[in-house]
């Protein structure tokens, strides 16, 4: 390679090292200065906007900088780099157009803010960029051309939707904004209400869109060995626990203002945070290893809790309804009874549950724990060294195993 050559190269390597930490201070800036204008607005913790959940989804673009510039290779850094970014827009543009078409006049920022709310999301979600996280995790790669076809699908879906969005006459309708003429809407274009069979029928598109890329990361799940396995339990687990929080704060959705707060939260907490700290612990295969402890930690507090739960609860009844027993005393007796069956309670489901989510650690332990009860009885040091070298050889499976013994 000539000097010209070699210049070019290294320009090209700092760049790439560069740019992600630019794009990632721009994001933070972009959320910093929408924080700035909610607080002096007064809706810090307004969540029922179009925009407002995207304040908190500061993850994605510190996710994205953090993996775009240490794995630069890998897409899925550049993805979610793109995402914050987008949130960012969305975060900002959001807080001004609230405050710009507040009063009588609206000025034309203000409503090409709220026409730049009325498609951005889709950039994102369904068949945006989250379904080209599923499509290439944990690689950065399709499972094949065929896939890879579903990513193109995707594109030409988003671009789609953004020209039908674009063009559509109708008034631009934003939750928390008043509804604005769309200044690039075309009269001859036929409108397209929600509600509209087109627009369900677009809708379904990208839904089916997403689950295909749902269907490639089981696929490539079943698939996987190794280093790859665990960085999809990774995704799986932050997915999985996110949805689960979902569905189980969903009643509480619909107990009012609060309630819908309450909820709001538990969806930036699942999909704004655990999801891409999954996907940037996956990606640098950072304490990889960990994921099968964390998994039977995680189920097996949740039974545990819910056990618990359970006991105070029936006690309660049982004081309350059954037995003459009122008021704080029953409560006392309820707390007493749940307290009490917590640490046996405890130990019995972990050891259930570590039976089948973390079955080599668990394998490992009680082979450890043979050992000790072994080395107590025994004092042939021929016969140790050899029990020894059988428990590491079952617990951690080295290709050769040595044991040297001292002759002092």
């Amino acid at each position: 390679m000539d000097a010209a050559g070699t210049l070019r190269s290294r320009w090209a390597a700092s760049a790439r090292s560069v740019i992600p930490w630019i794009a990632g201070a721009a994001s933070l800036a972009g959320f910093v200065t929408a924080w700035v204008l909610a607080v002096a607005f007064h809706d810090t913790f307004d969540l029922a906007a179009d925009w407002g959940p995207d304040r908190f989804l500061i993850a994605y673009a510190v996710a994205g900088a953090l993996l775009a510039a240490r794995r630069p290779a890998n897409r899925i850094g550049w993805l979610l780099l793109t995402v914050g970014l987008i949130l960012a827009a969305r975060a900002v543009t959001g807080e001004y157009a609230r405050h710009a078409l507040a009063g009588p006049s609206h000025p034309d920022a203000g409503v090409w803010a709220a026409w730049f709310l009325n498609w951005s999301l889709v950039l994102v979600f369904p068949a945006g960029l989250l379904a080209f996280v599923l499509l290439l995790f944990p690689g950065g790669r399709p499972l094949s051309s065929r896939w890879a076809a579903v990513g193109w699908a995707a594109a030409g879906f988003t671009a789609a939707y953004v020209v039908l969005t674009c063009l559509d006459p109708g008034a631009i309708q934003v939750a928390g904004l008043p509804d604005q003429p769309n200044p690039t809407g075309v009269r001859w274009w036929p409108h397209l209400s929600s509600s509209s069979p087109v627009s369900t029928g677009v809708w379904l598109a990208g839904l089916t869109i997403l689950l295909l890329g749902v269907a490639s990361l089981v696929i490539r799940y079943r698939r996987s060995a190794g280093d790859e396995r665990l960085q999809l339990k990774w995704f799986v687990y932050a997915a999985v626990v996110s949805l689960i929080l979902l569905l189980a704060l969903q009643p509480v959705s619909e107990a009012g203002t609060r309630g819908h707060m309450v909820y709001d939260l538990a969806v930036v907490a699942g999909f704004g945070l655990a999801l891409p700290a999954g996907i940037g612990i996956a990606v640098l295969k950072y304490r990889l290893y960990a994921i099968d402890r964390i998994i039977s930690r995680t189920v097996s507090y949740t039974l545990v809790t819910a056990l618990v739960a359970g006991v105070y609860l029936g006690c309660v009844a049982l004081l309350t309804r059954v037995l003459p027993v009122r008021g704080n005393v029953g409560i006392a007796v309820a707390v007493l009874a749940a307290a009490a069956v917590f640490s046996p309670l405890r130990r019995r489901v972990q050891a259930a549950v570590d039976r089948r989510f973390d079955r080599a650690r668990y394998n490992a332990r009680r082979v450890v724990t043979q050992f000790s009860g072994q080395l107590r009885d025994q004092v042939d040091l021929d016969v140790l060294g050899t029990e020894l070298t059988t428990v590491v050889n079952q617990v951690l499976a080295p290709e050769h195993v040595g044991l040297w013994l001292s002759g002092d």
